[in-house]
């Protein structure tokens, strides 16, 4: 059963087995762990691939950026699939369909396989939405932001444990990357059919409020329309980014990136579309007060997680490499200095989301967190190869206590901002979360590692002015249960939900 009204959920509250939303708490983070140990299967291990492939760091560094491309778009899709099939079904999908393109790039022959590969992949990073839209549907409000920080937290853990682990498996265990890598898809594939009969859509009698059909999110007000469309457009028109990156560096012809900048302006084009359509009669019709929601909360929650998780991801894909080089270390010291950052989640974004619980403001809470990126970052920039390694550890723990705190945070707000459509909410916050990933990646391949952490600090700066003037505090923060209104009723009253 969940906790009392007079108790509060806290660390000690983890072992209590016989609790189902404990249980379930535990086999969601779990999905998502592994999700993210396979997101994250190649960064450990670039420098073991480039003296195996002859691949040059530049040639890495797009497999780096490709590894995020999709999730973005991905998020949004995987959220509102999520929204109507369930999360148990959705994350079964996830975890079983992605090992596939995992199992290819483990077996690849060429850059080319090895670069689509790592494309159809990224989507594997979809599986947080998901696991956020489970974790929701089992917790209340009040201990909802330290649920989500346990669950990604500890699922984010993925990463950091295949930094420490892999290059342990491909080089003292099998003597190759490539069944280090296809281990990792098989483990997840196996965890995916588990999860379809282990888990269920929220406590035994509860109801799933599912949104209304249609393939956009939707808004409130006429305003709040222009702004979805603002905000839905860099979610798959980043991507065109990566498309001019790429033929930058010679890997795609004039003609076939023209090509893709079609697709690309037809897809976003098609999102604007379904958005407008889907919107306009219920707008027409009128929302009621209290079914409405703001864009620009999901907007600046989009944001914040542009500089805390999408700091993370450009982070992690380079630190190992930034340690081994700068202090010449082996490949598998590298990878567990490096594997630190994202070692901190389950403290950290946990932390994070504990004091959003418990704060006077979530808001607030956020700012903080956000603030302390900006200041961290800018330490990041000024280490160098003359620091003793023990301080560049240190202030690396720093950076991410912040980063994956800030994280935490974020996604304690994001369930109270609309109940019926928290999976699409979600997806688009995670969605920014690559999108931030995708352009600090970018960056990195101008830049020098102190100017790119620069870089990072700057928009965390940014982010912050942002939420100060914009960002609103969500009605019933620290509520016992969340709020309905009464078109939520209303679809309740009328059995399809």
């Amino acid at each position: 059963m969940a906790s009392t009204d007079s108790e509060r959920m806290g660390w000690g509250d983890l072992l209590r087995f016989g609790r189902a939303d404990i249980v379930a708490l535990h086999k969601t983070w779990f999905a998502f762990f592994l999700t993210f140990f396979v997101w994250f299967n190649m960064a450990p291990l670039v420098t073991v691939i480039v003296q195996e492939s002859g691949f040059t760091m530049q040639q890495l560094k797009l497999l780096a950026i490709t590894n995020v491309a999709l999730t973005m778009p991905g998020r949004v899709i995987i959220g509102m699939l999520s929204d109507r099939l369930g999360p148990r079904k959705t994350f079964t999908i996830v975890m079983i369909l992605f090992s596939i393109p995992c199992f290819t790039f483990a077996f690849a022959n060429s850059y080319t396989q090895m670069l689509v590969s790592r494309l159809l992949l990224s989507m594997v990073g979809t599986g947080f939405v998901v696991g956020i839209h489970m974790t929701a549907l089992w917790f209340k409000p009040r201990d909802i932001g330290f649920a989500q920080g346990v669950e990604a937290g500890l699922g984010n853990w993925g990463s950091s444990i295949a930094a420490i682990l892999l290059p342990i498996i491909a080089l003292n265990v099998f003597g190759s990357w490539r069944y280090a890598v296809a281990l990792s898809g098989l483990v997840m594939l196996l965890y995916g059919i588990y999860y379809w009969f282990a888990i269920s859509d929220g406590p035994v009698g509860s109801v799933y409020h599912k949104p209304r059909k249609g393939a956009a999110i939707e808004v409130s007000t006429w305003g709040d329309m222009i702004n979805a469309v603002l905000w839905t457009i860099p979610i798959i028109g980043v991507l065109a980014v990566l498309v001019w990156r790429i033929n930058g560096m010679g890997f795609m012809s004039s003609g076939a990136a023209t090509v893709a900048y079609i697709v690309i302006a037809v897809v976003v084009f098609y999102q604007v579309f379904q958005i407008i359509r889907f919107n306009t009669p219920i707008l027409k019709k009128g929302v009621p007060e209290d079914d409405r929601y703001r864009f620009t909360d999901v907007g600046a929650l989009c944001l914040c997680y542009v500089a805390s998780f999408g700091a993370e991801l450009g982070v992690i894909s380079m630190l190992p490499t930034f340690f081994q080089k700068g202090w010449n270390l082996s490949p598998q010291l590298a990878g567990l200095i490096g594997s630190i950052f994202a070692f901190m989640n389950f403290f950290s974004r946990s932390l994070g989301g504990y004091i959003s619980d418990r704060s006077p403001s979530r808001r607030g809470a956020m700012l903080v967190y956000t603030a302390g990126i900006a200041i961290s970052f800018g330490l990041m920039g000024l280490m160098s190869s003359s620091w003793p390694l023990w301080l560049a550890i240190v202030v690396t723990i720093i950076c991410a206590m912040f980063v994956t705190g800030g994280c935490g945070t974020t996604y304690a707000l994001v369930p109270l901002i609309k109940r019926r459509i928290t999976g699409q909410i979600s997806g688009y916050v995670g969605a920014y979360g690559n999108v931030g990933a995708v352009m600090y990646l970018t960056v990195y391949t101008f830049v020098n590692d102190s100017q790119f952490f620069y870089f990072i600090g700057a928009t965390a700066v940014a982010t912050f002015l942002f939420c100060l003037f914009f960002l609103k505090e969500p009605a019933g923060a620290f509520s016992q249960e969340y709020q309905l209104s009464s078109v939520d009723k209303e679809m309740m009253e009328g059995g399809g939900h």
